[in-house]
């Protein structure tokens, strides 16, 4: 059983439970050769606090050996780990070598009868130099043997391993057939070779397909992904599960990981590391070893290297800051830089799991920072949502932040003379009244510019004064002998954000009638609205965007029909939820496909009555998908 924890857009925090214990992911599984122990599986879990790791049960049944030690003892105590154990089935050999001496079932078999807590089925590997006929074929084969896996597995969890080679239909197609069955992890396979041949732009088409066939409520492993440089972007493509044997395979040709690459120890001049096994150590002290000691030492070595980066990942996510750290791993090589911006042509996927808001700020790292789905999130809600004031826009160069304080004179004569302040900012163009919301605001940018981002900002400005229906554009500052008294700013800021945040129905709902504003005596933002007497919606200092009430929620319900912002569960959930305890994605009935995570959501019964507001922690498909988490943090109810 898989259950999300925390996120970052497609990255996850979650914890998979298995029968010999809990998987914290993401998490990477380092390989062990059962006939060679660079580093012993007790010194994994003990020393480096590897809970998990993944050795092949196709050696083992054909080391009669360990065949009888493993079928006698189990495979945990055979190894000496108490952790959890994953096996592969003999599908590498197969690729390697050919045919391997197996079937499908017997292996299962095999498998389950030395106590493996996640089996692999035999799929079959696919070349990303095979035509797509045969690898059509090959992938018919590995739904068909899953199938039979499923069938088979009792109590041990299976591998479902996602191929289709370089095909991003079949990846698609493969991944959703599989979605379909019973299986509990899904490998996404046949990756090796373009990893090898540093193909990250085709990887992440391979990686991207394959999420979204598959179903959320599992892990997402991708085989052979275990080198630091590769994790940080690899877990922003929502990735759970990785894996590594190079860290042996490498120390065994005195190749040593780095988080910006691998480094032959012959070719290095200086050992810039400071981890416990290369501590006290030199370039010319590690050539000086013997060639077992050495092995083991660089070995041990890039699993320390793998830690630290797989622990900073898990720290960047944690914060909500994983685009930035993958932004800067991936100018380590510039094949990475392409599958970072190969990433972008996913947006319109990519922003459906993007968090409304994140409790830290936006740090720009390079022209790809345009590229995070936020960005494409506010230009489609600018253009959609917006709602003008007047019909004349004022156009302002970005300053200071917040823009309402730095051009607070100049805003003020351009509302007197009848115009709407914009201000052109690396996210597009900003009403005056949206210059506080997330990521706006919380964002910090430097102030040159790059060169090739001119004709986007262009592009999106001509359609946002297109779409707002500006009949006068002008650039700021005019001459103008126009004056009056301007517009109530602080109700038209209420309005355009309502509108961004909640949509142009819900907003008018909200923003109707008398209103009154309670504001901050400190900083004389907007706390409170009321409409009409009622506290509608508390606007959130750290974000710039509302909290909404219960009469809010009540107006909203009356006005604008389901599933529109709604999570509705069922009969047995109501008591609880109604008293302010959280909804749990098991007891949901359905829920508003267009909410995001972080989302404020009105949580219903199934007659559509108001049971309790809050915010969403999924998706709508993974509320559907998941038996078990928080599907909404709910903040207060009916108390009935």
């Amino acid at each position: 059983m898989f259950e999300i924890t925390g996120r970052d857009g497609l990255a996850r925090m979650g914890v998979l439970t298995t029968k010999s214990g809990k998987i914290e992911t993401p998490a990477l599984l380092p390989v062990v050769n059962p006939k060679i122990f660079t580093v012993t599986p007790r010194e994994l879990y003990e020393e480096f606090g590897f809970k998990a790791l993944i050795t092949n049960s196709y050696i083992i049944r054909n080391n009669e050996d360990l065949k009888q030690r493993a079928l006698s003892e189990g495979l945990h105590k055979m190894l000496d780990y108490d952790g959890v154990i994953m096996t592969d089935s003999g599908t590498f050999q197969s690729h390697m070598y050919g045919e391997v001496e197996v079937t499908n079932k017997e292996i299962i078999e095999f498998q389950k009868a030395i106590g493996t807590d996640i089996g692999t089925v035999l799929d079959i590997f696919t070349e990303p130099s095979w035509s797509e006929e045969k690898t059509k074929n090959a992938v018919d084969v590995t739904l068909e043997r899953t199938a039979e896996a499923v069938s088979m597995k009792e109590d041990m969890m299976i591998n479902g391993v996602v191929q289709g080679s370089v095909y991003n239909d079949l990846r698609t197609e493969c991944a959703r057939r599989m979605a379909s069955m019973d299986v509990d992890v899904h490998p996404v396979g046949g990756v090796v070779p373009l990893m090898e041949q540093y193909r990250f732009s085709e990887l992440v088409d391979v990686v991207i397909s394959s999420k979204i066939g598959l179903n959320p409520n599992r892990p997402v492993h991708l085989f052979g992904a275990g080198h630091p440089m590769v994790l940080a972007l690899s877990v922003l493509m929502g990735c759970d599960l990785f894996d590594s044997a190079s860290y042996a395979k490498f120390a065994r040709d005195d190749r040593l990981m780095f988080i910006d690459g691998t480094h032959r120890l012959g070719d290095m001049k200086h050992l810039d590391c400071d981890c416990p096994a290369c501590r006290g150590h030199t370039v010319e002290s590690l050539r000086a070893l013997d060639k077992k000691d050495r092995e083991k030492a660089i070995a041990r070595h890039n699993l320390y290297q793998i830690r630290g980066e797989m622990n900073t990942v898990k720290r960047y996510l944690s914060e909500g800051r994983l685009w930035e750290l993958a932004e800067n791993r991936c100018r380590s090589h510039p094949a990475l830089l392409e599958g970072l911006r190969r990433l972008y042509d996913y947006s319109e996927f990519l922003e459906r799991t993007e968090p409304i808001s994140r409790d830290g700020a936006m740090f720009y790292s390079g022209v790809e920072t345009r590229g995070r789905p936020s960005f494409l999130r506010y230009s489609q809600r600018i253009t959609s949502r917006y709602v003008p004031p007047t019909k004349k826009a004022a156009l302002f160069l970005e300053s200071g932040k917040p823009y309402s304080r730095c051009y607070a004179e100049e805003f003020d004569a351009c509302r007197r003379a009848g115009f709407t302040p914009i201000v052109i900012s690396p996210f597009g163009p900003v009403p005056a009244e949206l210059d506080e919301i997330y990521p706006l605001a919380q964002s910090v940018f430097p102030m040159q510019r790059e060169y090739d981002i001119g004709e986007e900002e262009d592009d999106l400005l001509s359609c946002f004064l297109e779409k707002a229906g500006f009949e006068e554009v002008v650039m700021w500052p005019v001459d103008t002998e126009t004056e009056g008294e301007g517009y109530d700013v602080g109700v038209e800021r209420a309005r355009a954000v309502a509108r961004y945040q909640f949509g142009n129905d819900a907003a008018d709902a909200l923003i109707r009638g008398r209103i009154e504003l309670v504001t901050s005596r400190k900083t004389g933002k907007i706390r409170n609205v009321i409409s009409e007497g009622e506290h509608v919606l508390s606007m959130r200092a750290g974000d710039g965007l509302f909290t909404l009430r219960e009469e809010g929620a009540r107006r909203i319900l009356s006005a604008v029909p389901a599933p529109h912002m709604r999570i509705t569960v069922n009969d047995d959930a109501v008591p609880f939820v109604s008293q302010g305890r959280n909804a749990f994605c098991r007891f949901v009935l359905s829920a508003d496909p267009e909410i995001r995570p972080m989302e404020e959501v009105i949580v219903t019964d199934a007659e559509d009555r108001f049971v309790a507001t809050g915010r969403a922690l999924l998706t709508a498909d993974e509320i559907a998908s998941m038996s078990k988490g928080v599907a909404v943090k709910v903040r207060s109810g009916t108390g009935d």
